[in-house]
């Protein structure tokens, strides 16, 4: 996830950002022919990568596990690797369900990028953000999804301004 998953994503995310300061709103956006390829082939690396997350295997090199570590169903907001390992091995296939979710949600930036939509961008962003939320709340912080869901309810997002054909004005 840190190493490739991760850094993947954000070739999607940060192509098109609207920062607002003190100093006035500042828009990124892929302006030609090789930002859009940067795009579109972030969004394929990081569909691909989701092979990586199907293929049974550990997850992330496991330390020696504490004794007294509490089973993954505890009330803790953070699992340990071992921990989430072990909810991965008890239903691999719900595990490859968000996998597939990630892909489809990479799938769609690549149609994005392929059609040169900047504000399909922020869209596409999202459900990457979305798929990756939903696994994370699943399989990392589960303890933790009350706090996480509310906190997401309470976030300003932003809606560019649709733009609107003078012609049809009337």
């Amino acid at each position: 996830m840190e190493h490739i998953i991760d850094p993947t994503a954000d070739g999607v995310f940060d192509a098109a950002v609207v920062d607002v300061t003190a100093k006035g709103v500042v828009e990124t956006k892929p302006l030609n022919d090789d930002d859009w390829l940067k795009v579109e082939r972030a969004g394929l690396l990081l569909a691909e990568s989701t092979n990586l997350l199907k293929m049974p295997r550990k997850i992330a090199p496991l330390p020696e596990p504490a004794k007294d570590e509490a089973p993954h169903k505890g009330a803790e907001p953070e699992l340990s690797p071992a921990q989430i390992q072990s909810k991965i091995d008890e239903d691999r296939a719900l595990w490859n369900k968000y996998a597939d979710g990630l892909r489809e949600a990479a799938m769609s930036s690549v149609k994005v990028a392929r059609a040169r939509d900047a504000e399909g961008l922020f869209t596409a962003g999202s459900e990457i953000d979305k798929a990756c939320e939903n696994c994370h709340l699943e399989y990392w912080y589960p303890g933790d999804r009350k706090a996480v869901l509310e906190d997401a309810r309470k976030k300003v997002t932003y809606d560019p301004p649709q733009k609107t054909d003078p012609a049809k004005k009337k």
